[in-house]
C-alpha cells in the first residue's frame, strides 16, 4: 500500500517537483546535482523527468540529462558526439555500442566548475537548435539461405518461435546460418540453433553454446 501512494504522489507531482524528490532522496551526490541543475536553470531548458531522471529538453528534443550511479555521478549529452570537447571532459561508456551519446562522469572527489558545465550545455543547445542528430543505421534485411527457409517451411513450430522474435535475433541467426561457406556447416549451425529459436533465446546470449 505505501508503494502504491508514492506511485500516485509521483504522478501528482511537476517535473520540477519530481526533480525536487530525486535530489532530496540523494544522499551521496546531493550536493553536485545541485549544483548541475542550478546551470541548467540558467538556460532555455525545459526540465522534465525521463527514465527516472532528470533531464532537460529544448523543443521536446533531448540535450542532456543528469544520473546517479554508485561510484559516479554523471552529465549526458544525447548527441554528445558533435561536441568539440576542448576540455577532454566527455566518455562513451559503451565503445562501438553507444554512437550519439557522450558522459561526463563525476567522482566524489572532483569539483564541477559550473563555468565549464554550461559552457558545454550552450553548445549542446547550439548543435540542437542547429539540427544536429546522428540518425540511428537502418540495419538492412539480412537474406534467408535457402537451408533455413526449408527448415522453416517444414517445422512449423520453427516457424512460429522465429517469427516471434525480434527483428534483431531474426537477423543475428540468419547472419549466422548463412556466413557459413559450406551447405554441411550451414545445416550444423541450423541444428544447433533450432532449440535455441524454440525457446526464443538470441545467438548471442548463447553463442558458445550455438
Amino acid at each position: 500500500m505505501e508503494k502504491l501512494y508514492l506511485r500516485k504522489k509521483t504522478n501528482n507531482m511537476t517535473d520540477s517537483q519530481k526533480v525536487d524528490a530525486f535530489i532530496a532522496e540523494q544522499t551521496k551526490w546531493k550536493e553536485k546535482l545541485q549544483q548541475l541543475r542550478a546551470v541548467f536553470q540558467k538556460t532555455e531548458l525545459k526540465e522534465e523527468v525521463k527514465w527516472g531522471k532528470p533531464t532537460y529538453t529544448l523543443d521536446g528534443k533531448m540535450v542532456a540529462a543528469m544520473a546517479d550511479f554508485k561510484n559516479h555521478m554523471a552529465l549526458w549529452f544525447h548527441q554528445g558526439v558533435f561536441l568539440k570537447d576542448r576540455h577532454k571532459k566527455l566518455i562513451n561508456a559503451q565503445e562501438g555500442v553507444t554512437k550519439a551519446l557522450r558522459q561526463w562522469r563525476f567522482e566524489e572527489e572532483d569539483k564541477i566548475d559550473s563555468n565549464l558545465v554550461l559552457e558545454y550545455i550552450k553548445e549542446a543547445i547550439a548543435n540542437a537548435s542547429a539540427g544536429k542528430e546522428l540518425k540511428k543505421a537502418i540495419k538492412k534485411d539480412v537474406p534467408i539461405p535457402n537451408i533455413f527457409k526449408s527448415a522453416l517451411a517444414e517445422d512449423k513450430e520453427l516457424q512460429k518461435s522465429f517469427n516471434s522474435l525480434t527483428p534483431g535475433k531474426q537477423r543475428e541467426f540468419t547472419k549466422y546460418i548463412g556466413e557459413a561457406k559450406r551447405e554441411a556447416t550451414q545445416q550444423s549451425r541450423l541444428e544447433k540453433c533450432r532449440e535455441l529459436i524454440k525457446q526464443g533465446v538470441g545467438i548471442n546470449d548463447k553463442y558458445k553454446n550455438c
